[in-house]
């Protein structure tokens, strides 16, 4: 195991000093994000790794497991890469914050910690969207671990009484931010943690933050739907931007 996470390591090194550097190179594990179907598919595969993972992202790709059936009822779960037109995103100056959240914010009714817990806020997001399918699987939690580990991917806890109550979490990259789900088990406390985060984006200077499909949720706070080719313009820009989330960089 542990050899297979040094080959990670220096896997995405390599991706992290040479590869985003460069506009528009072309992923060497998928096909060009605009040769996407009308359904935003890009390809399916067996599983995952982190070092895909991070290569789909600088590449507007994003992992999205689905179950399929076969051979008399058995299901098996497979990964399916997406980079669907239109992407869903929030700008940082049209991110809506309602008189009531901004009061609890102000409240201290919780308390906001980051990367103190992250395996606690992946691990809810998967409980909390079972409902939804299983698409925080296993390996997604074994994945995103191990970029966690690098000092890629990132989680914002909130707490009541010493207790996790919400949380989200995601991947960054230079000035690029890839939020991939939240969780909350007492009202608004999911919404503190994406307050905090985009916060916390603005003040470090990020240019984006990826939310990949919108839904009406994200749209009550100020999510948009942008064009694919405009979302592949303003990912590169953002790869271009040497930024540090500055909560531990790969070593």
């Amino acid at each position: 195991m542990s050899r297979s996470i040094d080959k990670n390591k220096k896997e995405i090194k390599k991706i992290l000093a040479s590869e985003i550097l460069t506009p528009f190179l072309p992923s060497k594990r998928f096909a060009d994000a605009s040769k996407a179907n009308r359904k935003g598919l890009i390809g399916i595969s067996g599983g995952l790794q982190s070092v895909g993972v991070l290569d789909a992202f600088i590449h507007g790709i994003f992992p999205w497991p689905f179950e399929c059936e076969y051979a008399k009822g058995k299901v098996k779960t497979l990964i399916g890469w997406f980079s669907v037109n239109p992407r869903c995103i929030f700008e940082f100056d049209r991110f809506h914050i309602s008189r009531r959240l901004a009061r609890t914010c102000r409240s201290g009714r919780f308390q906001v910690t980051m990367d103190t817990d992250f395996h606690g806020v992946i691990s809810g997001c998967a409980q909390a969207h079972q409902s939804q399918g299983t698409w925080i699987t296993p390996e997604i939690i074994n994945a995103y671990t191990e970029l966690h580990q690098f000092g890629l991917s990132h989680s914002i806890e909130v707490w009541r009484n010493g207790c996790l109550v919400g949380g989200i979490y995601g991947t960054a990259i230079r000035g690029f931010f890839e939020a991939e789900s939240m969780f909350h088990l007492e009202r608004d406390a999911s919404k503190v943690a994406l307050v905090t985060l985009i916060e916390h984006l603005k003040k470090q200077g990020f240019l984006l933050l990826d939310i990949q499909v919108i839904n009406d949720h994200t749209a009550s706070l100020g999510a948009i739907e942008i064009p694919r080719k405009e979302y592949l313009k303003r990912l590169h820009l953002a790869l271009q931007k040497n930024i540090s989330f500055e909560s531990g960089v790969i070593s």
